[in-house]
């Protein structure tokens, strides 16, 4: 009898520590990821997508992007499914709503939970305008102002008149006391779909206007109000550049394209030469600068900053525009 009692207890002992090895078991780390920049935004759609670096030793039972209008979305929310495994994936967001502002991340899940990559903030577009040449452009919604979202690359005035060029693109202009012109980068037309078109300042003020029927070239002042809406000069810049560096050349400080401007890096044109392609834009306003008569008042942006700068810009230079509704 003695001996079946010890038997009970050695057998009731190992249950008890088999069951404890198991609670006390150490559950892996939640999986490492991280956002890709956020591409292709349109009004209702986006691209994005992830890099699940480390499975926290556990097999990635599912992974994709999750987004919401509020900060911090789970997947709870709207979310996508990339299947499993880690590595590179991508992600197709779909059904936005227009002229909305979508806080988006990735995501990888395994049996120790969802862990979740950088927070990106994304704006989708609020319409399109189309100039005279018949380029389309997507419009955005900053503030109480509208702006297109992309730097202007009509050849014609509005009533079809051609703007000129040179030939060759480099051909020296310093003696032409008010030149009107337009080019593509170095005369090279690849450029002009994500890039724009640089043009004179006396170009886009002449009369017969560049700018779609019921938009123009925006003021010294509605700039200022621009960089208002979306916080303070030393940041704004960020704010409104193309995120990554697919065209701004590295690091492309601090931009987050949070507003959906998508300011892109098109350079200029001095008298006789192109410059800064990938590194800076520099954008045309309409007002003179009081401090030079061969000067306008511009706003430029750099790879290498996060601030919009207000400055005088040479009126026979080459330079990126952005066109504001009425």
């Amino acid at each position: 009898m003695n001996h079946l009692i010890k038997i009970s207890a050695i057998s009731i002992l190992l249950l008890y520590f088999t069951l404890c090895l198991t609670s006390c078991k150490k559950k892996p780390p939640l999986p490492v990821v991280t956002t890709t920049s956020v591409t292709g935004i349109t009004m209702t759609t986006a691209e994005s997508g992830g890099n699940v670096t480390d499975d926290g030793g556990a097999e990635i039972t599912s992974k994709g992007v999750c987004w919401n209008t509020t900060e911090n979305p789970t997947t709870d929310n709207s979310k996508t499914s990339n299947s499993t495994g880690t590595g590179i994936f991508t992600s197709s967001l779909t059904q936005l709503t227009a002229n909305t502002t979508y806080y988006v991340r990735a995501y990888a899940t395994n049996s120790a939970g969802t862990g979740y990559g950088e927070q990106i903030v994304i704006k989708t577009y609020t319409g399109t305008v189309a100039d005279i040449d018949g380029n389309t452009y997507y419009t955005v919604t900053i503030g109480t102002q509208v702006w297109m979202a992309g730097n202007l690359r009509t050849t014609k005035y509005v009533n079809g008149n051609p703007i000129s060029t040179t030939t060759p693109a480099t051909k020296d202009i310093s003696a032409e006391t008010s030149p009107k012109y337009q080019w593509a980068y170095n005369g090279d037309e690849s450029t002009v779909a994500t890039y724009g078109r640089l043009y004179t300042w006396f170009t886009v003020k002449d009369s017969r206007n560049v700018c779609p029927t019921g938009w123009h070239l925006p003021s010294d002042p509605e700039w200022e109000t621009l960089k208002s809406s979306v916080g303070v000069e030393s940041t704004a810049g960020g704010k409104l550049k193309e995120m990554g560096t697919i065209h701004w050349q590295s690091p492309n400080t601090g931009a987050t394209n949070e507003t959906g401007f998508t300011a892109v890096p098109g350079g200029g044109r001095n008298y006789t030469a192109f410059y800064s392609l990938g590194v800076s834009c520099y954008y045309l306003s309409s007002t003179q600068n009081p401090y030079n008569a061969n000067w306008c008042w511009g706003q430029g942006m750099y790879s290498d900053s996060t601030i919009l700068y207000r400055g005088g810009l040479e009126k026979s230079y080459g330079h990126s525009v952005r066109c504001m509704k009425n």
